[in-house]
């Protein structure tokens, strides 16, 4: 793509995307517990998670250059998996509750081991990743096979050495943040103070202690006091990457509110409010779930954000509330077809965004397994698929173009052959390079720049 920008690449104004790798099963039977629900890189970019409905939590690292295949590039294997959350149930409402792993945030490494954060409906959990190579042998008290022995003939005092083995990498629970939720989790955001983060459902936002789990701060309460004056629900949050006292919330009806945690307690009273007018000649039966924004991101610099409604990305400058300071149509052809998205339930489809690392270009997804790349400063745009046909090692990925009517050119799809089943909600990009994490159904495709 041209100006697909990247993150520190000299070339990344005129490079192509090419293939890199696909996980996950070929069946055309998906399970629903293997589709995924949430793509996330850490801070360095070296591990990729992946959560599914079935509660697990699957970690990809990033290996070495290797010199004996040097067109490895660094490719993502699985480092470690494990079951984060099980299905429950809520004997008080008789409301199941589902394993499914709706958010994965990384935690800054402090240290050797990795920490993040997994979240299903109502419960969060603080996972510690460590690796272990050595085991402790020579015990005084035990033999070598775990029996305890007899304290009156042991003559000799032994010091345990440590001896190599194969590496393991082990997942435990560090910490488990529930009953705090009254409503479905959509968010969790890590605060730059690396001591504390928010996590939200439609009514509520709270604000934790990562080392405290018996009580949160209830920072962001819309619930009204009669149900039926519900007129809006909070879709998404998070916080400034840079300002620990700054965060945003979207909702359903399109607008977004910056909060500061200096001003009160319960943020209740927003201190910046972005809404763009709506043009009342474009208005439909249509127009208020469209304008619903399924997620907010900051850029990396913390001087834009970017919020992703049904049809279309929009950025704003955070000093510039009246209106976006750019609009990228995602998929404007399907403004046509809303009524039969709206039967199949498509239109309640909850797209994520992504910035790259240099915050130059930014990346969405759309049906047909199409996603979706717009470079900021060139104003280019391009569609993508990530499909299997294409799935050569350093195969280019070709342009797609949709045709919304008329006559179709050869290249071109027709908008009502689009498969709508098929759809990209979830996408990461490499806070360095330029790599990206694309989660089709249940398969994850990792794409790269042919220079990378």
């Amino acid at each position: 793509m041209a100006g697909a920008g990247g993150g520190g690449c000299p070339a990344a104004n005129d490079f192509q995307w090419c293939f890199s790798q696909v996980k996950g099963a070929v069946d055309e039977d998906v399970a629903e517990a293997d589709i995924i629900s949430t793509v996330e890189f850490n801070y360095s970019g070296d591990l990729l998670a992946t959560g599914d409905k079935g509660g697990r939590v699957v970690i990809f690292q990033r290996e070495q250059e290797n010199k004996i295949r040097p067109h490895s590039r660094g490719e993502y294997n699985v480092y470690s998996t494990f079951q984060s959350h099980e299905p429950e149930f809520d004997y008080l409402k008789s409301l199941e509750i589902e394993e499914k792993i709706n958010k994965i945030r990384w935690l800054p490494q402090q240290n050797a081991a990795h920490f993040l954060l997994s979240t299903n409906d109502k419960t969060i959990k603080l996972w510690k990743i460590s690796e272990r190579d050595k085991r402790a042998e020579g015990y005084n008290l035990k033999d070598e096979d775990g029996r305890l022995r007899d304290p009156f003939r042991i003559t000799a005092l032994r010091v345990p050495i440590l001896k190599p083995m194969d590496l393991m990498v082990e997942a435990s629970p560090r910490r488990i943040f529930a009953n705090a939720h009254t409503y479905h989790i959509n968010s969790i955001s890590v605060n730059s103070d690396h001591e504390t983060y928010l996590s939200a459902d439609d009514l509520r936002i709270n604000l934790w202690h990562l080392e405290i789990t018996d009580r949160s701060f209830n920072i962001v309460d819309i619930k009204p006091a009669n149900m039926e004056e519900l007129t809006e629900v909070i879709t998404a949050a998070e916080f400034h990457p840079h300002q620990c006292n700054v965060f945003v919330y979207s909702s359903s009806k399109g607008t977004i509110r910056l909060c500061d945690m200096r001003s009160s307690a319960l943020c209740d009273r927003h201190s910046k409010f972005f809404e763009e007018p709506e043009d009342p000649s474009s208005r439909s039966f249509f127009s208020e779930i469209i304008s619903s924004i399924s997620d907010v991101k900051f850029s990396h610099s913390g001087r834009y954000m970017m919020t992703r409604d049904y049809l279309s990305v929009k950025v704003w400058d955070l000093n510039m509330e009246s209106r976006p300071v750019e609009t990228h149509q995602v998929h404007e052809y399907l403004r046509s077809k809303l009524c039969s998205l709206y039967e199949n339930d498509c239109i309640f489809d909850k797209f994520e965004c992504c910035w790259n690392g240099s915050d130059s270009a930014v990346m969405t997804g759309s049906y047909n397994n199409f996603f979706r790349m717009f470079d900021r400063s060139t104003r280019r745009d391009v569609t993508l698929e990530a499909s299997r046909e294409s799935s050569k090692p350093r195969a280019s990925l070709k342009p797609r173009k949709v045709c919304a009517g008329g006559k179709r050119k050869k290249d071109e799809i027709s908008v009502d052959s689009l498969d709508f089943n098929k759809k990209i909600l979830h996408t990461a990009w490499h806070p360095v390079d330029n790599i990206i994490a694309v989660a089709a159904t249940n398969n994850l495709y990792i794409f790269q720049d042919k220079a990378n």
